[in-house]
């Protein structure tokens, strides 16, 4: 009797066992689920960056006329009236000749 108790302790050791390494909520599913949330953590880092990034951005378009203006005339291309636009053309050094 005391062998047969003995026995099944130890069978339902080893099923806990195999339960706690490989089963569903295991180590190998929680060290999973721990790697995810830190991958996801430094994504919302990211994400908390470029954010910040962008609403500054939109205050200092909201709030300033010199910064619409500035981005208008990189980006667009645009003048105001009554200016006269001039594009300034690096020269090209010339090819060297070949040697004979």
């Amino acid at each position: 009797m005391a062998r047969l108790t003995a026995l099944v302790l130890l069978a339902l050791i080893v099923l806990l066992q195999i339960k706690y390494w490989v089963g569903s909520g295991g180590v190998r599913e929680v060290e999973d689920l721990r790697a995810r949330v830190e991958a996801q953590a430094r994504e919302n880092e990211e994400l908390e960056r470029r954010n910040a990034a962008l609403a500054a951005e939109v205050e200092e378009l909201r709030e300033g006329q010199a910064a619409m203006e500035e981005r208008a005339r990189a980006e667009l291309g645009l003048i105001k009236p009554g200016e006269t636009f001039y594009r300034v053309v690096e020269p090209v050094p010339p090819e060297p000749e070949p040697r004979r």
